[in-house]
């Protein structure tokens, strides 16, 4: 397997693999995982989740600061009350967070081909012929994009990005300045405008807002001059820039995230304006998504069709923040009238409705794949709950850190029987006598028993008739052993 780009989506999905026992390597450009400028600022609750499904949660958490709310285009929604372990927005620079997963992931002995990019691919009937920047050859069973939003991955497959052009165009910097500027954050009719310290130095992170006209180039100290004058009427003396990086409100997807052998993930799949910072969660979670299903095919466990829910399942997903987005890139206007429609958002979202399902939208605590009709659990992430076992107390998430599906009995013991799928599937006995609660939705009546795949959502809920179960088995596990052959 061939993972192009080392970013947060492309190390997530490699980890996932390795964890099924997948052969996998990565091709990443950059000569370390060094990042110029700081990218994404930090992690949302269901991304923490995921993590912490995964052991390595407390990694990250030991490095960033929590603080309880989420943001709709500057808006502060209180996320405390939500019935999560992780109710909270961890802050860490996006360069801490691939940092600390790609020493995960090393751990689990993926090889990173650094300095190197596909230079092309061919796709066959079984395999994938890569060709990397060095003229090195490597055979794969599939390929996956997670090299961003300009992917040479996703151009060559021809596969196509439909959205809209940029409108606005903003930069962002870190420089010296000879004269004080004025600190903080303001909006005014050309966007969000931010002067501050990153720390105790001399240093200054500057966004600014630039007139959008098309460009293209690298951004250059003369632009951020300019930029800076148009806005604050002078550019404060601006100097010896660390790094300057320009970013729009360009907003496309996939049509498909999926031709053949070839597959999309993360930038690669879908871009947007960074405002809510949904950007790097989204693509972690793409990788979830898709790791444990491309793993199962791979292992010959489940058909390619299962390929197919990678797409139904996570394209919807994106198109919403992307949607979610625009608007909060509206608001971030600072006009009369945009000021107007900010402060009406602002009274709507303090009302404890809206809030809700505002802020577990941002934090991906809502997302639910539609599995069909049933209990409110179906297709839904499935609480870490804290259970009774015969063997002690357990986590639900501890249950997952091998990537495997999980059937959680919680009525009488020795109610299932999963010989034919021992390998592959994990039967835990269980008691939790406490409510059951879901983010929006509130309390739901106590499942008999539920299944729950290996990215931690749920894929059936039983009663004591057990119906439906074989098929749930079969359809996200793959068939009986007797049955593969």
């Amino acid at each position: 397997m061939v993972i192009a780009g080392g970013g947060p989506t492309g190390l997530m999905l490699a980890g996932e693999l390795a964890l099924a026992g997948v052969d996998v390597a990565i091709v990443e450009r950059r000569a370390s995982q060094e990042l110029e400028g700081p990218r994404a600022r930090g992690l949302h609750s269901r991304t923490i989740e995921v993590l912490d499904q995964r052991g390595i949660a407390d990694r990250f958490l030991s490095e960033g600061k929590t603080t309880q709310v989420a943001g709709f285009s500057g808006i502060l929604l209180d996320i405390s009350d939500f019935p999560s372990r992780h109710n909270y927005v961890l802050a860490l620079w996006q360069s801490h967070f691939e940092r600390i997963l790609a020493a995960w992931v090393s751990e689990l002995g993926v090889p990173i081909a650094r300095e190197r990019e596909v230079a092309g691919f061919a796709q066959g009937d079984t395999v994938v012929n890569v060709e990397l920047s060095d003229g090195l050859s490597l055979r794969a069973d599939y390929l996956i994009g997670c090299d961003g939003g300009r992917s040479l991955i996703r151009k060559a497959a021809g596969i196509e990005f439909p959205g809209w052009d940029p409108s606005v165009s903003s930069l962002i910097a870190e420089v010296e300045m000879s004269e004080e500027p004025q600190w903080g954050i303001r909006y005014d009719d050309k966007g969000t405008q931010a002067l501050g310290r990153p720390g105790d130095g001399k240093r200054v992170q500057v966004v600014v807002s630039e007139r959008y006209a098309g460009q293209t180039g690298e951004p250059t100290l003369r632009d951020l001059s300019r930029a800076l004058i148009a806005v604050w009427g002078t550019d404060y003396g601006v100097h010896s820039p660390t790094w300057i990086s320009r970013f729009t409100d360009m907003t496309r997807q996939a049509a498909s995230y999926r031709k053949g052998r070839v597959l999309l993930a993360g930038d690669a799949a879908h871009v947007h304006y960074p405002v809510g910072g949904q950007g790097l969660n989204t693509g972690v979670q793409d990788a979830v998504n898709l790791g444990w299903k491309l793993a199962q095919v791979v292992n010959g466990t489940s058909p390619e069709d299962l390929l197919d829910t990678y797409h139904a399942e996570r394209h919807p997903v994106a198109a919403r923040v992307l949607h979610t987005t625009m608007a909060q890139t509206a608001l971030t206007r600072g006009d009369a009238r945009t000021g107007a429609l900010r402060d009406t958002f602002s009274e709507l979202l303090s009302m404890d409705t809206p809030r809700k399902r505002m802020a577990a939208m941002i934090s991906g605590l809502d997302i639910h794949y539609d599995l069909g009709e049933g209990h409110p659990l179906l297709g839904r992430r499935m609480p870490d709950l804290d259970l009774v076992t015969a063997d002690g107390p357990l986590r639900v998430f501890t249950l997952l850190h091998q990537a495997r599906p999980v059937l959680l009995n919680l009525g009488a013991p020795g109610r299932f029987d999963i010989t034919p799928r021992a390998d592959r599937v994990r039967l835990v006995d269980a008691e939790y006598p406490g409510r059951w609660e879901l983010p929006v939705l509130g309390e739901v009546t106590a499942p008999a028993a539920v299944l729950i795949r290996p990215d931690g959502y749920v894929a059936w809920v039983g009663d004591l008739t057990r119906q439906g179960l074989p098929d749930a088995l079969t359809t996200w596990s793959g068939p009986p052993t007797a049955a593969r052959g």
